[in-house]
């Protein structure tokens, strides 16, 4: 196993084929930062361009959250300009996240709120353990969420449960949150980062190619008509038709043996 840091808070650790960004500002239950969410942001545009990345999964070092939000410590000291300088920075690094063109897995335990939890709902699947309490609290301290929830809340769960959410501001314990799709799959306490990977490393098994095609088609046909979507498939499906992962897969299946992805 590899590792590779980026700035003071965040690591890059690679599994083979699967790398693990963590969210590593402990003393802060991974509050976000200025530079945090400048280090989220190049860690993820390395591996955004990294072809051995064939999927990430992220996590967190600290014991008892997986990341708290804002810094709103940092904000406290902020003039208004100093805000609305910040704002690219901070977008930045969700945007980084939800645009990895991999498949993408959050391991979720303690604490996900306001931004943590965004970053969770930036990745395509989400495995917390029991411990987990999710939730989009920013209308309780004068803010909206402000990294994707407004959109990727209800994409997940509905537009009444997301506005539920969102304007009461709860908190949501982990069997709930499960029930209500908040998260995927709900673990054993201190089990979600071992499950996230072992199902990191299954996907990671299937042709890379395929398997970003696929995300693409996800992510572009949310929100399109039946008959617009189905054309994002379409080219989707142009896209992989002919690669070597294509040849490689098919030959793989008659031949009964494990494919060798070339990975193009």
């Amino acid at each position: 196993m590899s590792e590779e840091r980026f700035g003071e808070f965040v690591l890059v650790r690679r599994h083979g084929r699967v790398a693990e960004l963590v969210l590593d500002r402990p003393k802060a239950m991974n509050a976000v930062s200025t530079e945090m969410a400048r280090s989220v942001a190049g860690a993820c545009a390395a591996l955004a361009g990294d072809p051995e990345a064939r999927v990430v999964v992220l996590t967190s070092s600290h014991e008892r959250a997986f990341c708290v939000g804002a810094d709103l410590k940092e904000r406290n000291s902020f003039s208004d300009a100093d805000l609305l300088r910040q704002r690219p920075v901070t977008r930045g690094a969700y945007t980084a996240v939800l645009e990895l063109p991999m498949p993408t897995i959050a391991a979720v335990h303690g604490f996900a709120l306001g931004g943590g939890f965004e970053l969770a709902l930036s990745c395509d699947l989400i495995v917390a353990d029991r411990t987990a309490v999710v939730g989009l609290p920013e209308v309780s301290v004068g803010v909206i969420p402000g990294g994707g929830g407004t959109q990727l809340l209800p994409r997940r769960v509905g537009a009444a449960r997301a506005a539920e959410l969102i304007f009461s501001a709860r908190r949501v314990a982990a069997a709930e949150a499960a029930g209500l799709g908040l998260v995927d799959q709900v673990v054993d306490e201190g089990r979600d980062r071992e499950e996230a990977l072992e199902l990191a490393a299954r996907i990671a098994g299937n042709s890379p190619v395929g398997l970003r095609a696929a995300k693409r088609a996800l992510r572009l046909g949310q929100g399109l008509d039946l008959r617009a979507g189905l054309e994002v498939e379409d080219a989707a499906w142009r896209s992989v038709a002919f690669s070597g992962d294509r040849a490689e897969g098919v030959a793989a299946f008659n031949e009964k043996r494990k494919p060798e992805w070339p990975g193009e």
